[in-house]
């Protein structure tokens, strides 16, 4: 499980940033290299109802919240999330030269105790690796 929940604000709709980031946060997590490919998932929501900062009509804002289970260490996670973060950078540099944007990434480990999964995605992706002969996957 890593999930990457991105939340934004309906100012980026219109300008069709939010599939070239999403490309961008999946690629920059499978590159980190701790998390399984199968478990990767990135989803984006669009906040229909918002106040950002001082209310100004043109701020907006993406908040991304990246959910992965235990095992991993503090270091391994940090360098991910400088990754991710900086893939998401690059798609909204043009917004971060603005004066109303916020971007944000916050890393939350998930208690292995409360957490349930049923993926037969994960087998299928590792039948896949073995008969390519690419290795086996980290859980």
């Amino acid at each position: 499980m890593p999930h990457m929940h991105v939340e934004y604000s309906q100012g980026l709709d219109a300008e069709g940033t939010l599939e070239a980031l999403c490309r961008a946060l999946h690629g920059a997590m499978i590159d980190a290299t701790i998390f399984p490919v199968a478990g990767i998932r990135v989803r984006a929501f669009r906040a229909d109802y918002c106040i950002v900062a001082d209310g100004h009509p043109e701020n907006d804002f993406v908040a991304m919240t990246l959910t992965v289970g235990a095992g991993r260490t503090t270091e391994a996670l940090k360098e991910a999330g400088d990754r991710i973060f900086d893939a998401a950078q690059k798609v909204l540099a043009y917004r971060l030269a603005e004066p109303h944007f916020a971007l944000s990434l916050d890393i939350r480990v998930s208690d292995p105790a409360l957490s349930w999964k049923d993926t037969p995605i994960h087998a299928r992706l590792s039948s896949e690796a073995g008969a390519a002969g690419t290795g086996k996957m980290k859980d």
